[in-house]
């Protein structure tokens, strides 16, 4: 088997040169310190992309958009295709699992201070990803036409009406029309399968590239340590990165055999809203702190002024590489940990609020 294996190498070697890879591998090193576990969060997120990338396809062979055929092709796998309801279930909880591994590596990567020169690129690709990662969630949750996504949908796409100016435009953009109908699934599955997906893979290539480029970023205290600690990239920090995959692998399958993902009804437009109706939890805080707004504040709308002050932090969140600067005397700016920790706090409190509201 060994010399199988080294034969199939040395062939591969001979036409694309392996070698020059093995060996730049072999060189990269990262840094080793007591932060050093958010390092692997980068690759889960790269990993759990890849299953939504293969049970998307999957789930793309059987399904059929359109307002009289998606709920019912997503019954027809889930209850006739052989473990159709394993892959879709796989599909929706990797979607959630997704968006958290991406705000616990975007987090992490905020708060070791990693978006610093000469990493200010790197930041702005992820942070892009991330928000294109929320297109994905909003837009998916669609597809199925079940009750709960048609209501939530028409709810989200409110909110983005009462955006000044562009409101009114960005909904009907959004919808395909002025009402949530079989345009806007239509609309939401190309959203889904072909432009989001075409745009993050761009982003995702320039992000892995410098990432490649500019190696791991070493935490402020690390450069400061007489006694620097590093491993391989390959084979120990790589082998570890995927120990870790196969262990997210199997949190996947218990997750999807224990709690499969249920369906529900099917979308009715006459039909009334469900009561209590919410958003999936990633956008849960958001939800919640609109519902705590007035309805009025002095001459301003509560939701105008709630959706603008959302989207001024998430500009500011993006742009912290260009604000978040050391002092004349090279002392560190302690603002961006404050409001790092209130965001954190806040999107946990408030979600919790608005699960068991």
């Amino acid at each position: 088997m060994k010399t199988f294996l080294k034969k199939m190498y040395d062939w591969v070697d001979e036409r694309v040169e392996l070698k020059g890879l093995v060996d730049y591998m072999g060189k990269k090193y990262v840094p080793v310190h007591r932060h050093s576990v958010w390092y692997y969060f980068g690759g889960v997120s790269l990993f759990l992309f890849i299953i939504q990338v293969v049970t998307g396809i999957l789930l793309l062979l059987y399904y059929k958009s359109g307002e009289e055929l998606a709920f019912e092709s997503i019954h027809f796998i889930m209850s006739k295709v052989q473990f159709g309801w394993l892959i879709r279930s796989i599909h929706s909880w990797t979607a959630n699992l997704f968006i958290l591994s991406a705000m616990i590596h975007m987090f992490s990567v905020y708060f070791e201070k990693s978006y610093r020169k000469p990493r200010e690129i790197t930041w702005m690709t992820g942070m892009l990803m991330f928000f294109l990662l929320l297109g994905f969630g909003f837009s998916g949750y669609l597809l199925p036409w079940n009750e709960l996504a048609f209501f939530a949908t028409k709810v989200g796409t409110d909110i983005a009406g009462v955006v000044p100016v562009v409101g009114k435009p960005l909904m009907i953009f959004l919808r395909g029309g002025d009402d949530v109908t079989g345009a806007t699934l239509s609309r939401f599955f190309g959203f889904h399968v072909a432009v989001l997906p075409g745009i993050f893979t761009v982003f995702l290539g320039i992000h892995l590239l410098l990432v490649q480029r500019q190696g791991m970023s070493e935490p402020l205290h690390w450069k400061e340590d007489p006694e620097q600690k590093t491993m391989p990239f390959f084979p120990n920090f790589l082998l570890r990165d995927i120990s870790l995959w196969l262990l997210v692998l199997n949190l996947l399958a218990i997750l999807a055999v224990f709690f499969p993902w249920e369906l529900g009804k099917k979308a009715d437009a006459f039909a009334p809203a469900p009561a209590g109706i919410k958003p999936e939890w990633y956008f849960l805080y958001m939800f919640q702190t609109l519902k705590f707004i007035p309805g009025k504040l002095w001459i301003l709308d509560g939701e105008v002024l709630g959706i603008g002050l959302f989207g001024a932090a998430g500009v500011l969140w993006t742009l912290v590489p260009f604000w978040d600067l050391k002092s004349a005397r090279g002392e560190q700016n302690r603002l961006a940990n404050y409001l790092g920790l209130f965001a954190v706090i806040y999107i946990i409190i408030l979600t919790i609020i608005g699960w068991l509201a």
